[in-house]
């Protein structure tokens, strides 16, 4: 299944933004440390995925709710988080970061399933 065409702009954006110092300072969209010099603070690159994780599940919460097409996995894939174990097998970790109960994601800023909007 395709992503949406919101859901790709997120996902880009999302997987575009430099977020190794995300804890550590405020920052327009598409934040690199590159066009900064660097300066500061910054996270380790499992602290890094952790992050990027942190925003692509809290993003996904609300596109999965909007649409009922969405896939977290391939959202996630494109966000540039890694969406398989060491076995190849898809993580079922990334699926259990959403709100989800019967293919039916929590309405957003919930714990609440059921009609949508």
């Amino acid at each position: 299944m395709a992503l949406s065409h919101i859901a790709r702009l997120h996902a880009a954006e999302i997987r575009n933004h430099d977020w190794s110092d995300a804890p550590f300072r405020i920052d327009r969209a598409g934040h690199d440390r590159a066009d900064d010099g660097g300066r500061g603070e910054q996270l380790t690159a499992t602290e890094t995925d952790r992050i990027r994780m942190n925003v692509m599940w809290v993003t996904a919460q609300v596109l999965g709710y909007q649409d009922p097409n969405f896939d977290v996995y391939e959202f996630a894939d494109a966000c540039g988080v890694e969406t398989r174990t060491r076995s190849g097998r898809l993580d079922g970790g990334i699926q259990a970061g959403v709100r989800l109960l019967n293919g039916g994601y929590a309405r957003p800023g919930t714990r609440e399933y059921g009609e949508r909007y």
